[in-house]
């Protein structure tokens, strides 16, 4: 009897309030996240350290941090939120018009500059009443933790290998080349191998420490290493780096040709023989059968379809 009046006093609100609390370890932060006010946060709180019979989160120095008993709570809550989510919108049906969740993506900001532009705009012409979170892939994101607690829906970005754990999507394929200054001695001359390797180059900063990016990785399988005197974590700022300097940006072919257009930049190929650079869209199991999640990715899958050039998708295979 006691624990049918303890269930009786657990709704789903709740529950997602314990989660929210317990991975955001702070009671504002959580406030914002969920679009409540502070107090509400901290009288559900106070609910929730009734019901448990425990503190759940206490103070460590500056900050706060869950108990034991708050640990082992965050998988099951995540599991009961998952489930939730899709008990009653997948027997539906997801109707993009009247729809109103919000999807919530990792993407890397080595994409195509217009890639997630046509995706925002897509996706509000099609589900206008849905909202879009765009999360990076920075150095401290652990997206398989995020996309198994559901923080986010998809990770898009690209990988040597995908990991083998999550669904995989792939998008499109695009040729390495380096993007230089059209002042380059390079653009004159040519370049070898050697001179490439012993070039200036400028180079994405590692997800993590220690971390090799996919260039580098490549490289190390031919035994060769270039000369990166520059790391840069905004991607999207390296190609005026370039315009500006000697530097050597090497990436695919889509992204230089945005910037090509509008800055005193030039694509040459490489004299070092690489194998084409894969763009991928990688999800959890959680999602997987989900009728809007479904739909997401096919929004994906469009607007990459829309942004491979003729000659980069007659080399795609999927």
């Amino acid at each position: 009897m006691r624990d049918q009046t303890l269930f009786d006093k657990i709704d789903l609100h709740l529950i997602r309030v314990l989660h929210t609390v317990l991975t955001e370890r702070s009671v504002s932060r959580a406030a914002i996240r969920l679009g409540m006010y502070q107090p509400a946060v901290s009288s559900a709180l106070k609910r929730l350290r009734e019901l448990s019979g425990d503190p759940l989160l206490v103070r460590s120095g500056s900050g706060m941090v869950p108990t034991d008993a708050a640990l082992r709570m965050i998988e099951p809550s995540a599991s009961i939120l998952r489930s939730a989510e899709v008990l009653f919108s997948d027997a539906r049906g997801f109707d993009p018009q009247t729809a109103t969740n919000t999807f919530r993506i990792a993407a890397s900001d080595y994409l195509d500059p217009l890639f997630l532009p046509m995706f925002v705009t897509q996706v509000k012409a099609q589900a206008p009443l849905c909202r879009i979170e765009v999360h990076p892939l920075s150095p401290d994101s652990n997206y398989h933790a995020h996309l198994s607690l559901g923080h986010i829906d998809l990770v898009i970005g690209n990988w040597l290998k995908p990991p083998e754990d999550l669904h995989m999507a792939r998008l499109f394929g695009d040729e390495i080349v380096s993007l230089v200054n059209d002042d380059h001695p390079a653009v004159r001359r040519g370049w070898d191998a050697d001179t490439w390797l012993a070039a200036e180059h400028i180079a994405p900063t590692p997800l993590h420490p220690g971390a090799r990016g996919i260039i580098d990785q490549m490289l190390d399988a031919q035994g060769l290493q270039r000369n990166i005197t520059v790391r840069c974590a905004h991607f999207g700022l390296i190609p005026d780096m370039v315009a500006s300097s000697l530097l050597v940006l090497t990436t695919g072919r889509q992204y230089c040709e945005r910037f090509a257009e509008r800055l005193p930049l030039k694509i040459l190929p490489c004299p070092v023989e690489f194998p084409r650079l894969m763009y991928y869209q990688l999800w959890h199991e959680r999602t997987h059968a989900s009728s809007s999640a479904r739909w997401l990715r096919d929004r994906i899958k469009s607007v990459a379809a829309s942004l491979r050039s003729p000659a980069g998708a007659a080399k795609d295979i999927h």
